[in-house]
């Protein structure tokens, strides 16, 4: 099969978390494949900068500054994104906090709810108010971004851990939802990866023996393809990348 040079070419695709780290890398790769993104951050001036790099490879961005933790707004989305483009294409949910990390008594109401609403309500909000346009495009895809902390065998991780649990757990029964329509849903894990949370979580490690953001965004390139036929799964980037390195022999 010949792979097209831009093969998102004319897609519409959102990422949020878009602005530093996986998500950032994740637009610039969408952009360089053809995509128009919808790049959602929490900061302007960070959105503008990630604006310049994608106007640096002959693409636009539409900006888009948004506190996850503002359900109204999220649900105005959809109906946005409607009467502009009338259809999305991808939808990157990549955005999360890593919140404390402390026993599971010692962390706070107000903490454990911050994780929560930023991590997983705030995908479900998202995939409430997207799925209509996700279901009007002729191959609809959605990725959600987890974690090997969701199986939960690493103590002192409880909010981030237990969001990403259910952020998998979600994105399976979503699969399931749309198995007999044009979306296709899939869950990334991809592993240790050179970003800022990284760095909190692990002051102690060199953060050069990881791979780069820009490392992993190809995968998500692979997945938002409209010839995916990935659903339901679980994509592990280590995984993947053996896989490309195996078929590169």
């Amino acid at each position: 099969m010949t792979v097209p040079s831009l093969p998102l070419k004319g897609r519409l695709a959102l990422v949020t978390g878009a602005t530093r780290g996986l998500g950032r890398a994740i637009a610039i790769c969408y952009a360089k494949a053809g995509a128009h993104v919808i790049a959602v951050g929490r900061t302007q001036g960070a959105l503008e900068d990630l604006d310049d790099e994608i106007q640096k490879v002959g693409e636009a961005a539409t900006l888009l500054t948004l506190d996850l933790r503002k359900g109204d707004k999220i649900d105005g989305l959809g109906p946005t994104i409607y009467e502009r483009w009338g259809k999305l294409d991808i939808f990157v949910a990549n955005a999360a906090m890593l919140g404390p990390l402390s026993p599971l008594p010692h962390v706070t109401a107000d903490a454990w709810q911050h994780v929560i609403d930023v991590n997983l309500t705030a995908n479900w909000r998202l995939i409430r108010t997207l799925d209509p346009l996700l279901k009007l495009s002729d191959a609809g895809r959605v990725i959600l971004v987890s974690s090997g902390a969701a199986e939960g065998r690493y103590a002192y991780w409880g909010p981030y851990a237990v969001s990403k649990a259910g952020v998998e757990c979600m994105g399976k029964m979503y699969a399931a939802e749309c198995e007999n329509t044009p979306v296709r849903v899939s869950i990334v894990n991809p592993g240790a990866t050179r970003t800022a949370m990284r760095a909190k979580a692990f002051p102690g490690e060199d953060p050069m023996t990881l791979p780069a953001p820009e490392d992993v965004a190809p995968l998500f390139l692979d997945l938002a393809r409209p010839e995916s036929a990935i659903h339901g799964d679980v994509v592990r980037f280590r995984d993947w990348r053996e896989a490309q390195s195996v078929a590169a022999k």
